[in-house]
């Protein structure tokens, strides 16, 4: 049995119908759409016979529309927006015009000092955004993958081959006391540091790290009194106690670190560390499925500009 082909909808068409209907000239339509006056007639003459109807008819030295053509110039134009926004690159949106939620993996330390100015923008520049933050509770390289998270943000410490990974801020790890603290009298030495007991964050339980390892270099051993899997409690803990928590601070002579605020808040008075330690880099991974997304690249660069990297990658 056979059937009527489906007729090919040419999507130049109808941009040749807008600019015609716009301006009323084949030669002006011409030079608008960057083509031949000849190569423009041709297209009325096609248009005509696919709608039926003469559109432009000669009035003077001029054309002017017919009924059926002033009846398509708006849907025509609308339509040319319509494609427009269709093939425009992905990244081009109206943050204002966004709507969902983003949701975001980081340590608790991190989700706090991302979340308040994270949260600032949203409403100035997306109110139609709501924001969730999950703590480390999930593998993120699948979790990525099946868009259970949008962002991870962070210590990136997985590689995916096909995980996106930027780099944000490069920090030093300090360590936070209590005010009055015996180790803010006198000089700070190795010795002393590793006399003092310490509370360890890791959320997999791990009593040691690259600081046991400069110690251990040193032939010194530090006291680990307790465990716990996040900064926030490790610091709440330290800043009632004798106890000290490691925790990132920005380089000597950078800007401040909005992930020293929960220790200022604190009250908490912060430590160079006598001893080498290697830097922390805090950065964000995505799935490339989000690369040219218009709202997750609205959401990366809220999260530069909140951790304070201007970094143009995409």
């Amino acid at each position: 049995m056979s059937s009527t082909p489906e007729p090919v909808i040419d999507a130049n068409l109808a941009v040749a119908l807008d600019a015609l209907l716009a301006e009323q000239s084949v030669t002006r339509a011409a030079a608008r759409l960057h083509t031949s006056p000849a190569a423009m007639s041709r297209t009325l003459a096609r248009l005509r016979r696919v709608l039926q109807d003469p559109l432009l008819v000669r009035a003077g030295q001029g054309m002017v529309p017919t009924p059926r053509a002033q009846d398509l110039r708006e849907e025509a134009a609308a339509v040319v927006r319509g494609v427009g926004a269709l093939l425009s690159p992905g990244t081009r949106v109206d943050p204002a015009a966004l709507r969902g939620t983003f949701t975001l993996q980081a340590a608790d330390l991190v989700g706090a000092a991302l979340a308040p100015g994270l949260l600032r923008l949203a409403r100035h520049e997306a109110p139609g955004v709501s924001l969730r933050f999950r703590a480390e509770e999930l593998e993120a390289g699948p979790a990525l993958r099946d868009g259970r998270i949008d962002l991870e943000v962070g210590s990136i410490d997985h590689v995916d081959p096909e995980t996106r990974v930027e780099e944000l801020v490069t920090l030093r790890m300090t360590a936070a006391v209590r005010q009055r603290h015996p180790l803010t009298e006198g000089p700070l030495t190795p010795e002393r540091f590793a006399a003092a007991e310490h509370v360890v964050v890791s959320r997999r339980g791990r009593f040691t790290g690259p600081l046991d390892s400069a110690l251990a270099e040193r032939n010194l051993r530090r006291r680990v009194a307790v465990v716990l899997p996040g900064h926030l409690a490790a610091m709440t803990l330290a800043a009632g106690s004798d106890l000290v928590c490691l925790i990132p601070a920005a380089p000597p002579g950078g800007a401040a670190s909005p992930l020293t605020d929960a220790a200022t808040a604190l009250g908490l008075h912060l430590l160079e560390i006598p001893l080498p330690l290697p830097p922390l880099a805090i950065g964000m991974a995505w799935h490339p499925r989000h690369a040219a997304d218009g709202g997750h690249h609205w959401l990366r660069e809220a999260v530069r500009r909140t951790l304070g990297s201007r970094s143009p990658a995409l």
